[in-house]
């Protein structure tokens, strides 16, 4: 399986595992030429702009550390993206996701990173 596919997996398997905890997936892999964001997601009145980082093995560390500062505020700059040409005036949160092993488990999620 190339990257490009575990990366679709993952994402699979992290938007199986959203819709099963009350969220409403609104888009994956949203792009644009000078962003992206793996999933939208909604729950109540607040939109999720969720990053997914899959980790085949332990030994790479956590999904979640990879998460830096750089990326949040790739994702801030995304979301914000978004957020004007849907015209979004509600709650918005940036979340990060994290699917290890050749299952794709979801292995931690944390609603809030910013």
């Amino acid at each position: 399986m190339n990257t490009t596919n575990t990366g679709h997996e993952a994402e699979a398997a992290a938007s199986t595992y959203l819709a099963a905890c009350g969220f409403t997936i609104m888009e994956r892999n949203y792009r644009t030429p000078r962003c992206e964001i793996d999933i939208i997601t909604r729950k109540g009145k607040c939109i999720y702009f969720v990053e997914v980082k899959y980790r085949s093995r332990p030994m790479q560390g956590t999904g979640l550390e990879y998460v830096t500062a750089r990326k949040q505020k790739q994702m801030q700059f995304a979301a914000e993206v978004w957020i004007r040409e849907h015209d979004w005036h509600g709650d918005v949160t940036l979340s990060a996701i994290e699917v290890t092993g050749p299952d794709f488990v979801v292995g931690s999620f944390i609603e809030s990173i910013y």
